[in-house]
């Protein structure tokens, strides 16, 4: 019985850990947060979402190596950020999940996905899940687009088909990125990010 409740403790704390409480995510509207804030990039270079920023704005999304829907969406998140690169948007990735540092998600293998998937934008450590806190984000992938004024426009899903391209009906990330950088208010604002849960500490 005693061996019981020992192994039940830590079990009960790990879950209450892993279940905190976070807090809504960002409206739209609402100023980039914390910019200023420096995180490792897979090159080994400190960045801040402040210094990735380009003249149209920026593009925030929470990625990982492990999660199966990150990897299926991997030709669709890789196309989107070329796709806002070419837009002048600036593009970071972050990688928030804190509790899988050895379980897949360590810097060395966010180095090794990185290359073999050939980023060419900013793929950093979001330590403790900071930033993924600030933001109110709870999956990945989870998409934050900031225009040039650092005001939030749209907040979700990459587009409306987890399950594969062919079956994709509208592309609201890109979308919205054409709106925002044609001047016009974007149309569809938020949508739901389906994915894994961010593993955080």
């Amino acid at each position: 019985m005693k061996r019981l409740l020992l192994f039940a403790l830590p079990l009960a704390a790990f879950t209450i850990m892993a279940l905190r409480p976070v807090e809504d995510a960002l409206p739209i509207g609402s100023a980039l947060p914390k910019p200023e804030v420096k995180m490792k990039d897979i090159t080994g270079k400190e960045v801040s979402l402040q210094d990735a920023t380009k003249k149209n704005g920026i593009l925030v999304m929470f990625s990982c190596n492990t999660c199966p829907v990150v990897r299926k969406y991997q030709p669709r998140t890789n196309e989107v950020c070329k796709y806002a690169m070419s837009k002048e948007i600036g593009v970071v990735l972050l990688n928030p999940n804190e509790a899988y540092r050895d379980n897949g998600d360590s810097y060395g293998d966010m180095q090794n996905y990185g290359k073999a998937n050939n980023y060419s934008w900013y793929y950093v450590v979001d330590k403790n899940s900071a930033m993924a806190d600030a933001f109110g984000a709870t999956r990945t992938p989870e998409v934050f687009l900031f225009n040039k004024d650092g005001k939030l426009v749209y907040h979700g899903a990459i587009d409306d088909n987890a399950n594969g391209e062919g079956d994709v009906t509208r592309k609201h990330l890109s979308i919205a990125i054409d709106e925002m950088t044609g001047g016009k208010d974007v149309s569809t604002k938020n949508t739901k990010s389906v994915g894994c849960g961010i593993k955080r500490l």
